[in-house]
């Protein structure tokens, strides 16, 4: 997949851009606060409909205007297509394929799988669970259609599960039956969630281990798992079991709560190195390199499961990595043959030197 033209109007600072891109490498230069990571953010919006930032869409639109658009010509194995991603300022975001609207936005992602590396990712290893699955979720809807919708109705009915917990709780009545209504829906997909989740991570660990093993020269070990509260005593002969015992275990807890403490809305990932969790053990540089390695692998495992390049986003890395690891990349982008690429950097000397160890065709491009 080649992102071939980008337009960009009232997007976060930027009023009207646009930009005729390298099937290789293109690169954007200049000051802080110019908006280069926000093109790169735009990238990622016709990815996965959204910020990767974490912003909402009505944050995006540009101070004082109505609405934000986001146009780009895609080159496919087959065809051309046009993405348009339309959000007014009073109305729900649009997403178009050549002039067609999406029913959903599930039916959208996977069609330009991407990964991102950014200074942000190292909130990957410091934050909650909650990012950590928000990444596993990404990774898995760039390879699997189904997933997402699966993940969206899971959500939707732990909500409404819930809110009739707080709702018994606040007229202190109790009615097992009208919970258990929820139940089937909440087994049924987060069983499935479950199951996808952790053959991902699985495939996901090795591929981890071994370009750390590059980056690192082998000095220590690193591992991603899988942590749910399904694992222990899971069942593949009986997959809904598991699921509906913790449910009916934790009964009293969810009803003195007031909500569904257990299940895959709770899942982790864990990053180790050395069988210790690597955010306690590890040093920074061993983190980056950490990082650096799972998003790599990313970006193999949904080329391996998808038989599509991601396009790849690299947010202002050169100013957060030494000279040591940006080689390492450098060099392992080259041996991977990862398609298009989109770098950001404050210094223009720095990435033509950068660039030129990448035997591909390059554009740069001043902000």
């Amino acid at each position: 997949m080649i992102i071939k033209k980008l337009s960009l109007y009232n997007f976060k600072n930027h009023s009207e851009k646009k930009f005729e891109f390298s099937p290789q490498i293109n690169c954007f230069v200049g000051n802080n606060g110019a908006g280069k990571t926000n093109i790169l953010d735009a990238l990622h919006y016709l990815s996965v409909g959204k910020s990767f930032l974490g912003n909402t869409d009505l944050n995006n639109i540009k101070n004082d205007e109505d609405f934000f658009t986001i146009d780009a010509e895609i080159q496919n194995d087959e065809s051309e297509d046009i993405i348009k991603i339309l959000q007014p300022k009073e109305a729900k975001k649009i997403i178009k394929k050549n002039d067609k609207s999406y029913d959903r936005l599930a039916d959208h992602i996977g069609y330009l799988p991407s990964v991102m590396i950014s200074p942000y990712d190292s909130n990957l290893i410091s934050d909650s669970g909650e990012s950590r699955r928000r990444f596993l979720d990404s990774m898995i809807s760039q390879t699997d259609s189904g997933y997402l919708f699966d993940l969206i109705q899971y959500q939707k009915t732990v909500q409404q599960r819930n809110a009739l917990l707080k709702y018994f709780a606040k007229n202190r009545v109790w009615d097992r039956d009208s919970l258990d209504i929820y139940d089937d829906p909440i087994i049924r997909s987060g069983t499935k969630i479950f199951l996808k989740r952790k053959d991902f991570v699985e495939k996901l660990n090795p591929i981890v281990q071994s370009f750390y093993r590059i980056i690192s020269g082998g000095k220590e070990s690193v591992s991603v798992l899988y942590e749910s509260h399904l694992i222990e005593g899971f069942d593949t002969a009986q997959p809904d079991r598991k699921f509906r015992d913790l449910l009916t275990e934790s009964l009293d807890k969810d009803r003195m709560l007031t909500y569904t403490s257990k299940g895959i809305h709770k899942d982790d990932l864990l990053f180790e190195m050395d069988s210790v969790l690597i955010k306690k053990t590890g040093s920074q540089g061993q983190q980056k390199s950490f990082l650096i390695s799972l998003k790599l692998a990313q970006m193999s495992l949904i080329k391996e499961l998808t038989n599509k390049t991601p396009i790849l986003l690299l947010d202002d890395i050169f100013d957060k990595l030494d000279d040591t690891r940006v080689s390492q990349l450098i060099e392992l982008v080259n041996q991977e043959n990862f398609g298009q690429i989109f770098i950001t950097d404050t210094h223009r000397e720095r990435t033509e030197s950068v660039v030129k160890k990448i035997n591909e065709e390059s554009i740069i491009f001043e902000i």
